[in-house]
């Protein structure tokens, strides 16, 4: 396998020894020159020169030059004339030294080719849909119709290389550290964790179902009560939400959970574990410890909790140089307890009117009422839609805090603090893009600390966990659960790289009535907490240690150490963003028998 792609695993070639064949493609070299081989793979390309064939043949391992040379191996030769691209052969040969101008340094085994002495059809191939050598230019659909295809690919069989070595680079790593993989169940309890459950009937129990685990969190706990002290699984879970590129209805995830721990503990941990996979996969040396932010100083600076650090351009509250503004957009945000935030590009006359306007639409598509520009032309004067209401006062201060000189440009936010925070934030990462400030080869890790327990949530209308209902308050601010929620902290802590959550975790609760106060805070009834909490805290009630712990998406980690733009060329058999399988038409119809079986009856409008 050539590193087009960056990534190269170690192979033992000797290991893939077989009764069918000698050795790999890509283990030829020109130590082999002169030794007979026998090799299989599938015909990349044919050449047909008249006298000679030469084929190009794969395997995941590479690809190697096979001659057919009528004059030396007739047999051989009247056979390929009628090879195609995808047929799967085997080849008995003796490798040879290409001469000097047919040497190919793009390839690993350019020295060399095998002229063929016998060859057998394994297996031959319809014409396929698109040529692996093009996969760049062919549409994504098509490749997850026919993924058997795709994944034959260089790219998707280095992926998975990729993929399998994080993992076993994982478990030995953890095993080393004390813990063991206990399994925890596919088909589990509905328990609220923030995003809808698949839902799975039970024939045996008419009119119930199952759920599939969104996290195996609780699992997880409840191990702890069991005295396992450290446990880990690489968890495959489910969430029915609307997809993106970083996001499947399935996914895996590294989940692992302590006891007699405290935060630090967990993200030292895990600080030792991404070291030892960057080191071991692409040979990058993390530095450690990573950055912390608090979490409100992450929205202060970057407007995100999972802020790409590659770039400044940092955010700067502007709230106070206008607090005596007449300016009635500013007044009536001021006097709802809102606040002013802006970012400042020093050359802004890259803009147009037209980017202005954009930016005033990405502003408003996250949240904000709008979003007001400021140009600072000669003499510090201010072209702005809003330059009549900024007092000579204003523009001292905003020049002096900002450090506004010729050609600055100021974009400006006034809103409630997370919608201010939401828009600046994609204005900022746009910026970011647009001006080339991002160091594309940086992996810039992060540890966002100091969430607050909860979060309001409008449409519901009530208090909603920041992380999970299972997250330990902090010691200093348990005290303002009661009076006060929003204002309580937790004990929970993400891990970011380049603007992505790569995980979280925290310090759960081993209380039982905190348990329960946070269960009642967040609007669950003493009839919902029985029915969906019920074992847990029965479970409570016998026992339960200090722990925490922690989940990594593994299939956004490889993404990221890939260097890759979606997880689904991370993963073997992704679904679409519609969570749609194109290979095997799923989800699909069912029978009537089928439904009946499980007791279900489907209205008129959704018949199948």
């Amino acid at each position: 396998m050539s590193e087009k792609y960056g990534y190269k695993q170690n192979l033992k070639f000797d290991n893939f020894t077989t009764n069918l064949r000698s050795n790999l493609c890509g283990q030829l070299d020109s130590s082999f020159i002169g030794k007979k081989v026998t090799i299989c793979g599938w015909i990349n390309k044919r050449r047909d020169h008249g006298k000679l064939i030469f084929i190009d043949l794969r395997d995941f391992s590479g690809i190697v030059q096979i001659v057919f040379d009528s004059n030396y191996c007739h047999s051989a030769y009247d056979m390929a004339k009628d090879f195609r691209s995808e047929f799967i052969i085997s080849v008995e040969g003796e490798v040879k030294a290409r001469s000097a101008e047919a040497v190919n340094p793009e390839l690993p085994t350019g020295e060399i080719e095998v002229i063929a002495t016998n060859i057998v059809l394994l297996s031959t191939s319809k014409t396929p849909p698109f040529m692996l050598d093009n996969r760049a230019k062919v549409d994504e659909m098509a490749r997850l119709k026919y993924r058997y295809i795709d994944l034959r690919s260089e790219e998707m069989q280095s992926n998975l290389r990729l993929r399998n070595d994080v993992t076993s680079i994982t478990r030995n790593y953890l095993g080393s550290n004390g813990f063991i993989e206990v399994e925890t169940p596919i088909l589990a309890k509905s328990t609220p964790e923030g995003a809808r459950d698949f839902l799975v009937p039970s024939r045996l129990n008419p009119g119930s179902f199952y759920a599939l685990p969104q996290s195996p969190q609780l699992f997880k706990q409840i191990l702890m009560f069991s005295g396992f002290d450290r446990i880990y699984q690489i968890a495959r879970c489910f969430r029915d939400e609307d997809l993106r590129a970083d996001r499947q209805p399935e996914f895996t995830q590294i989940d692992l959970e302590m006891s007699f721990v405290k935060s630090d503990d967990v993200i030292t941990l895990i600080e030792g574990l991404l070291k030892k996979i960057f080191r071991e996969t692409i040979k990058e040396e993390l530095k450690t410890p990573f950055k912390r932010y608090s979490w409100k100083d992450s929205m202060e600076r970057f407007g995100s909790d999972k802020p790409d650090l590659r770039f400044g351009l940092e955010i700067r509250d502007i709230t106070d140089i206008f607090a005596s503004s007449q300016f009635n957009v500013f007044m009536n945000i001021l006097n709802k307890k809102g606040c002013i935030k802006c970012l400042t590009v020093d050359d802004g006359s890259r803009f147009s009117r037209k980017d202005l306007d954009s930016f005033i639409d990405m502003a408003k598509k996250y949240g904000a009422g709008g979003l007001i520009w400021i140009k600072v032309e000669q003499a510090n004067q201010f072209n702005s839609p809003i330059s009549k209401f900024i007092s000579d006062n204003e523009r001292e201060k905003l020049v002096e805090m900002l450090g506004l000189k010729e050609n600055s440009l100021v974009l400006i936010v006034a809103d409630e603090f997370l919608k201010v925070c939401s828009s600046l934030a994609a204005v900022r990462l746009y910026l970011g893009s647009r001006l080339n400030l991002i160091d594309e080869e940086e992996f810039n890790f992060a540890w966002i600390v100091d969430f607050p327990l909860f979060e309001w949530d409008d449409r519901e209308k009530r208090l909603s966990p920041m992380h999970h209902p299972f997250t330990s308050p902090s010691i200093e601010t348990a005290k303002l659960l009661e009076s006060e929620p929003l204002k309580a902290g937790s004990l929970a802590y993400d891990i970011v790289l380049n603007g992505n959550e790569l995980g979280g975790g925290s310090i759960r609760i081993n209380d039982i009535e905190m348990q329960r106060k946070v269960f009642k805070l967040l609007g669950f009834d003493e009839k919902r907490i029985e029915e969906n909490f019920g074992f847990l805290l029965k479970s409570l009630e016998y026992g339960a240690p200090p722990h925490g712990g922690v989940a990594l998406g593994m299939d956004r980690l490889i993404m990221l150490i890939g260097k890759l733009d979606s997880i689904r060329e991370v993963i073997a058999f992704p679904k679409t963003q519609s969570a749609f399988c194109m290979m095997t038409e799923s989800p699909s119809k069912v029978t009537e028998q089928q439904l009946a079986e499980v007791s279900i009856k489907l209205d008129d409008t959704k018949k199948l």
